[in-house]
């Protein structure tokens, strides 16, 4: 798979959408998360767009709120249909994921890409079965997925990390994974902007200071 590439100092309006989906989903705000689904639908997300994000919540918030955030999807939808609206269905992934062996390599092929080169450490080999996770799992099954490219996975997981308070280190990564995947620190920092406006100052606050420490850093 290869990242696309930004080709605007601007956010789209469906990649602003994706913004406040995550951060309330990853936060477990249900209500929150309702208004922004039925916004994001209107701003041009596809069915599938908004599905895929909220699958892929399940490898940074859990199971429970990544099952809860899909069920208020499928509200969100019936009651849009019954005020006659019918929301495009989007792509699915357009190929078969690989299984066992194949899919360890396309996970660590794929993490070495979005983070810059091999990710090892003394945390992974003191407990290896969380890198056994990240390479099929998350790196894995989730990037191999071709329907949701790696800007909008990026967008998204920035913005669960931005919820979550005690994930900034992992946020700052992100904020460097983003701008290996071709966005650009100016759509970062409108993330945070998003994030001020349509779901807190804290939220915002915390991708914007991981943004700064990645810029310092560089």
């Amino acid at each position: 798979m290869t990242p696309s590439h930004a080709v605007s100092e601007r956010l789209t309006a469906r990649q602003q959408a994706i913004v406040p989906i995550a951060a309330w989903a990853a936060a477990g705000n249900i209500s929150g998360l309702n208004a922004a689904l039925d916004q994001g639908l209107d701003a041009g997300l596809t069915v599938g767009d908004a599905r895929e994000v909220l699958v892929q919540l399940y490898a940074y918030a859990g199971f429970p709120r990544s099952l809860n955030a899909l069920g208020e999807l499928m509200k969100v939808l019936d009651t849009r249909r019954q005020r006659g609206i019918r929301d495009p269905q989007g792509r699915l992934p357009g190929r078969a994921i690989p299984q066992g062996d194949a899919l360890r390599a396309a996970g660590t092929a794929n993490q070495t890409r979005l983070a810059g080169g091999p990710v090892t450490g003394p945390l992974f080999e003191f407990a290896p079965a969380i890198d056994e996770y990240l390479k099929m799992h998350l790196f894995g099954a989730i990037f191999e997925r071709d329907n949701l490219d790696w800007q909008s996975r990026e967008l998204a997981t920035v913005a669960m990390l931005s919820a979550l308070p005690g994930a900034e280190s992992q946020l700052q990564s992100h904020m460097r994974i983003s701008m290996n995947v071709g966005l650009t620190a100016s759509q970062l920092r409108e993330v945070a902007e998003v994030l001020s406006s349509r779901v807190g100052t804290d939220q915002a606050g915390r991708a914007r200071e991981a943004l700064a420490q990645h810029l310092a850093s560089k």
